[in-house]
């Protein structure tokens, strides 16, 4: 399981069958948010791929949703790949019978190299850029007429309150992120496909503690309206509101999810 910090989602709905007969894909989820994700449409019934570069990771956590009582399996993707985002795609679609959830959380950020626009070495850039904000659009692109022969579908990408500040290259691909949901969502709404990307602030996850030292995330922190650092069961349930119907009429948004770090008027 990930980390969390106390006292933070325990009015969370949990439905067990709200995603019944649904199948979600969750890239980037062999720990952190993303088995968050994976772990909580597993809880409300989806049959949910477990998608990451690590192939051993992405087995171990869907070993254990499985364990519970729930359904996944875990397959190996490199998201800047697109024979690899066809073939989970096509994994998927052969376990499971389709695809109805797509999250794009995969992203290069525990153990990033932090430089300069102006001075990161350009081979580092782009593989990041492959990665952080190519990727997604990649995986859409593998998987959005699989969702559309079921008749439409949800996708949730992961973008961060970064776009919306001073980070570098970091920033400068969730800003892409938020961009091309918006741009989606038109392309992809005739096919009754919603697309929408979650902001997270300032969260307590393993990646984060070895990218921000402590005495920088506890001024940021000190700085938010509610006073402590993000768990990824926040974020958690505002990613299974979104995939679900509850969320019908909700595409192209840019949803913050960060104890009131940004406030965009």
């Amino acid at each position: 399981m990930t980390d969390a910090t106390e006292g933070n989602n325990m009015g969370a709905r949990i439905d067990g069958s709200r995603f019944e007969g649904k199948v979600s894909i969750v890239t980037g989820s062999a720990g952190g948010i993303g088995e968050a994700y994976a772990r909580r449409l597993a809880a409300e019934g989806a049959a949910v791929v477990v998608a990451d570069i690590d192939d051993a990771g992405a087995r171990s956590v869907a070993e254990a949703i499985a364990s519970e009582g729930g359904n996944a399996i875990g397959l190996r993707v490199d998201v800047s790949d697109p024979d690899s985002t066809r073939a989970m795609a096509a994994a998927t679609v052969e376990a499971f019978g389709g695809i109805d959830h797509l999250v794009n959380n995969a992203a290069i950020f525990g153990g990033m190299e932090i430089d300069l626009l102006l001075t990161v070495d350009w081979d580092y850039y782009r593989r990041f850029m492959s990665v952080n904000m190519d990727g997604a659009l990649l995986c859409i692109r593998a998987c959005w007429e699989h969702m559309a022969a079921r008749g439409g579908g949800a996708i949730v990408n992961q973008s961060s309150t970064a776009a919306w500040m001073y980070s570098n290259y970091y920033g400068l691909a969730k800003s892409g992120i938020n961009g091309l949901t918006i741009q989606l969502a038109h392309e992809l709404g005739g096919s009754n496909i919603r697309i929408n990307a979650i902001a997270p602030g300032p969260t307590d996850t393993e990646a984060s503690r070895t990218v921000v030292p402590g005495s920088i995330m506890d001024d940021i922190v000190k700085g938010l309206a509610i006073k402590r650092k993000g768990t990824p069961e926040d974020l958690a349930a505002m990613c299974a509101f979104l995939l679900s119907d509850e969320a019908s009429w909700i595409t192209g948004q840019i949803i913050d999810v960060d104890g009131g770090q940004v406030v965009r008027a």
